[in-house]
């Protein structure tokens, strides 16, 4: 169970990444962001945002035309 969610339903690139950031800086390192998209270039996206930013990408799922990501904030 994640820490905290993030509705990114209906957004397209780069808001998923920009909302998911600005929410990132707010959580203590250790703690999980799922975050829930429509956007099918966000899988790709939020695999290069984690290798960039250090966090980690714990899991990436598709459920239909949902994507859902649970990022873990390392630093």
């Amino acid at each position: 169970m994640a820490d905290q969610t993030l509705d990114c339903k209906g957004l397209n690139c780069p808001m998923p990444i920009v909302r998911t950031a600005r929410e990132v800086k707010t959580m203590a390192s250790g703690e999980t962001l799922e975050v829930v998209a429509t956007d099918p270039g966000s899988v790709a996206d939020f695999q290069a945002f984690c290798r960039t930013t250090g966090n980690e990408l714990v899991e990436s799922t598709q459920s239909g035309d949902t994507y859902r990501f649970l990022i873990k904030r390392v630093n």
